[in-house]
């Protein structure tokens, strides 16, 4: 845990052409640092460092650092400071065990309410998702993905499961690049999405739901693995 910090790693910029205020901006991006990988786990947060990175006061920097506290992205360690929290084999379940509930009930509730147009949409970029996958591009394997379960999410019709699945999904982006980095055979991810589509496709709940938390458990297998 004592390990300093990266000097080798992109410095962070802040985007000049947000309209959010400053402190806003600041804590978005080390959060988005940490949860893409720019900040390893187990990094150890500069406070000086950061504000000179992004050209701003020690003050947002430090407020950023304890609401990341809260997230628990971050680990305040007496008289030693602020570091990446690392993600533990532990972690990694509880939260897949909360995701594959939470992602069988959107698949559920997508097979009521998904619409012909939203069912498309899902198949077209599962099929861009495949077609990343046997051509081993990481980048489109992460971004069609997201894009399959976004459409996905906003097919349940319900705001508020679509809240707290996203916020459990950034917080395990992170493991989520080391996976898809490190998962040499590929190949088993495709077909997944599949079943569930088809399942709400043809409105069978219970039938989309069941392989949605197939999909979600298969998935923890393989990422428990890669932390091993």
């Amino acid at each position: 845990m004592d390990k300093e910090q990266d000097t080798t790693r992109n410095k962070l910029t802040l985007d000049a052409n947000s309209c959010k205020s400053l402190r806003e901006i600041v804590f978005e991006t080390i959060r988005n640092a940490i949860v893409q990988g720019d900040l390893k786990p187990g990094e150890r947060l500069m406070e000086v460092q950061l504000a000179k990175e992004l050209g701003v006061s020690r003050t947002p920097v430090r407020e950023s650092i304890r609401k990341l506290e809260l997230e628990g992205l971050v680990k305040m360690i007496p008289r030693k400071g602020a570091y990446v929290t690392p993600m533990s084999i532990k972690d990694l379940q509880e939260m897949m065990q909360i995701r594959g509930a939470l992602e069988s009930l959107v698949a559920e509730l997508a097979a009521e309410n998904a619409t012909e147009e939203e069912i498309a949409a899902m198949r077209e970029n599962n099929q861009k998702f495949e077609d990343s996958v046997l051509n081993n591009d990481e980048e489109g394997i992460i971004d069609y993905d997201i894009a399959f379960h976004e459409i996905l999410y906003k097919a349940c019709r319900n705001e508020r499961l679509r809240q707290m699945i996203h916020t459990l999904r950034e917080q395990m982006q992170r493991i989520r690049v080391e996976y898809v980095h490190n998962v040499d055979n590929k190949k088993p991810l495709t077909g997944q999405h599949q079943a569930i589509i088809d399942n709400i496709a043809g409105h069978h709940p219970d039938e989309a739901g069941q392989y949605a938390a197939r999909h979600i458990k298969i998935t923890e297998k393989d990422m428990v693995a890669v932390l091993k």
